[in-house]
C-alpha cells in the first residue's frame, strides 16, 4: 500500500508541475525535486509542500485558498472533482474493487476512500478545465449551466497513458485495470495518465 501510494503521489506532484509549466511561468524546479523525492508512503510529505506551492501559483490571482468552503473558483473545482470521484468510482467496480477500501485514505464515514486514492493524479487534469473556464472571463462566481456544461467535458478531455492519447474516461479503467493487478500481485506499477503532448 504505501508504494502504490508513493506512486500515486509522485504521478500528481509531476502532473501539477506539468500544468503550472503550460499554464503560468512558475518556476517548478521544487516541484520535480518533490516528485522524485517521494518515498514509500510519502513519509515526508511531499504531497503537501507541492500542494502548498501548487496552489499559490496556478490561478492568476492573489490570495486563492483552496478549500471546498473557499471562494471561487473552488465551487468549479468542488464541481469538477465530484464528476471525477463519480467516474473513478465507476470505474473501480468495473475493475471489481470496492472503493471503500483505500490504499491511503481511511474513513469509516466514506464510501469511496479507494476512489480519492486514484483520483488524485487526475485532479490536476480538472484545474485545467477550470483554469480555461477563469481564463474566458466568465462570471464564475456561480455554477451556471454553461459552465457545468464545461465541466461536463473532463471525463472526454484527452491525457496521456502508455505513451498514447486517449480519453480520460478510457484511460482510467486502465489506471484501476493496472490497480488490480497490483492487488493480485501481476503487477507493481499503477498505470497512470500524463498531460499529452502539446
Amino acid at each position: 500500500k504505501k508504494q502504490l501510494w508513493q506512486q500515486t503521489i509522485k504521478a500528481k506532484i509531476a502532473n501539477q508541475a506539468e500544468l503550472l509549466k503550460r499554464e503560468t511561468d512558475t518556476d517548478i524546479k521544487n516541484m520535480l525535486y518533490w516528485a522524485g523525492s517521494v518515498t514509500s508512503g510519502d513519509t515526508q510529505n511531499h504531497e503537501a509542500r507541492a500542494a502548498a506551492y501548487y496552489w499559490e501559483n496556478i490561478f492568476p490571482f492573489e490570495n486563492f485558498k483552496r478549500g471546498r468552503e473557499e471562494e471561487p473558483p473552488n465551487n468549479l473545482l468542488n464541481y469538477g472533482y465530484a464528476i471525477l470521484r463519480a467516474i473513478v468510482a465507476r470505474s473501480l467496480v468495473s475493475s471489481g474493487l470496492l472503493p471503500t477500501f483505500g490504499i491511503h485514505h481511511r474513513n469509516k464515514y466514506n464510501a469511496y476512500c479507494l476512489a480519492d486514492d486514484i483520483m488524485e493524479p487526475y485532479r490536476p487534469f480538472v484545474d485545467k478545465v477550470v483554469l480555461d473556464i477563469i481564463k474566458s472571463g466568465v462570471d464564475y462566481s456561480t455554477l451556471t449551466r454553461d459552465i457545468k456544461q464545461s465541466l461536463l467535458s473532463i471525463p472526454v478531455m484527452q491525457v496521456k497513458i502508455n505513451k498514447r492519447h486517449s480519453p480520460l474516461m478510457v484511460a482510467l479503467p486502465q489506471t484501476t485495470a493496472s490497480l488490480y493487478g497490483c492487488f493480485a500481485g501481476n503487477l507493481r506499477k499503477i498505470v497512470y495518465p500524463e498531460f499529452p503532448d502539446s
